[in-house]
């Protein structure tokens, strides 16, 4: 007993299995599922229109054999006129009955005919509707195989961008970015500091030293000028003077 129940339980393991398994190649493989699908379709469409033209041959015999029924009860109807006619009763008698065994028959088939009408015309709404279903299906299968590239392409595209800043390039891009800055930042600082470094400071100093030299000279030259001037001037008066 409980043998049995564990190759039960196998035998379910191993049916869920080939169900996964099954399940993920359909997903894996979506047209080829479609067009399974729509083959097994074609398949009974095939079928049904055999079904379809079985039934319209015989409606079709039906139909003929009423008419030729008729046609008979017809005929039987002017011999039967005849026969009484010529006083021929037993001859009546028989075609009377023949015209009966017609009679019923013609009702029989009349009845066969409406069913296999009724039966033809189903059958071939069935055809039209099955037919339209495969139709629809082939548009679906564009429709979704369309659906699922356009859906793969998003991801795909997701997934680029998702992964681009985890990228080595785009590390390196960023590490160069902050060097630059860095470079940047360090000139800034280089341009901020350099009026008030030493060497800035010093020459600064021998810049105003040599405008004082220079400006020292200058006023021993105006004095050196105005004596000469001074002493042009009092020799002038003396000579007048004398």
């Amino acid at each position: 007993m409980a043998e049995g129940g564990f190759f039960s339980r196998m035998g379910n393991l191993w049916k869920g299995f080939l169900s996964l398994f099954v399940g993920n190649l359909e997903k894996d493989n979506p047209e080829a599922v479609y067009e399974a699908a729509i083959n097994t379709r074609k398949e009974k469409y095939k079928s049904l229109k055999k079904a379809v033209s079985g039934i319209i041959v015989q409606r079709n015999k039906l139909s003929a054999e009423l008419e030729e029924k008729s046609r008979a009860i017809a005929d039987l109807d002017l011999q039967i006129a005849a026969a009484v006619d010529q006083e021929e009763d037993d001859v009546a008698l028989v075609l009377l009955q023949r015209k009966e065994e017609l009679t019923a028959r013609i009702a029989a088939v009349d009845r066969e005919l409406i069913h296999a009408k009724e039966q033809a015309e189903d059958a071939k709404a069935s055809i039209v509707a099955f037919q339209a279903e495969i139709e629809k299906l082939e548009r679906e299968k564009d429709a979704m195989l369309a659906k699922k590239e356009h859906a793969e392409a998003r991801i795909q595209i997701q997934e680029t961008l998702s992964g681009l800043s985890m990228d080595a390039d785009i590390k390196a891009l960023d590490n160069v970015r902050e060097h630059i800055d860095r470079l940047h930042a360090e000139a800034d600082v280089s341009t901020e500091i350099g009026d008030s470094s030493l060497n800035s400071k010093l020459d600064k100093i021998k810049a105003q030293a040599g405008t004082a030299t220079a400006r020292a000279q200058l006023e021993a030259l105006k004095k050196a000028r105005d004596s000469e001037k001074a002493g042009a001037t009092e020799a002038a008066g003396v000579k007048k003077s004398m």
